[in-house]
């Protein structure tokens, strides 16, 4: 889906899709942090080996944790994902584990341009506020969710 053209895309035209909340849209994010992935290698040499060098040998994939800061939107599956992950559910049937669908836009919001899949995620850390009853700032929210790989397309 990825094409090449002279300009970049600008990165505010994003959306956020959860597999387990298909009621719509929810909120609106406002940035989203830290897509990436990591391969480790472990290195390796025979003991009678002829070359003195050592072997790179392919190891673990690692996916970083992704940060999603939003303005607070109310929606009950939103929570009740949430909730399922804090009561110990770790299996996708109960939906404590489900796929988050990162999509990336063109600047007028009417086609993909790349999608990026977080598999396998969940929700490691909630934080809302702070709540100012002085300020005209809106309320926000950050969420930050673990995933087992990344797919892009």
């Amino acid at each position: 889906m990825a094409n090449p053209r002279p300009t970049p895309y600008s990165q505010f035209n994003f959306t956020v899709g959860f597999a387990n909340i298909d009621d719509g849209p929810f909120g609106g994010f406002q940035e989203c942090s830290n897509l990436g992935q990591e391969v480790t290698v472990a290195e390796y040499r025979n003991g009678n080996d002829a070359m003195n060098h050592v072997r790179k040998v392919t190891g673990l994939n690692k996916a970083a944790d992704v940060t999603l800061k939003r303005g607070v939107v109310g929606t009950l599956p939103f929570y009740t994902w949430m909730d399922s992950i804090r009561r110990g559910s770790v299996d996708t049937i109960s939906g404590a584990v489900q796929d988050v669908t990162i999509i990336l836009n063109t600047e007028d919001q009417q086609a993909p341009v790349f999608t990026w899949t977080l598999h396998n995620a969940r929700i490691t850390k909630h934080v809302c506020g702070p709540l100012n009853a002085k300020g005209t700032d809106v309320a926000m929210e950050e969420i930050t969710l673990a995933y087992e790989w990344l797919e892009m397309s």
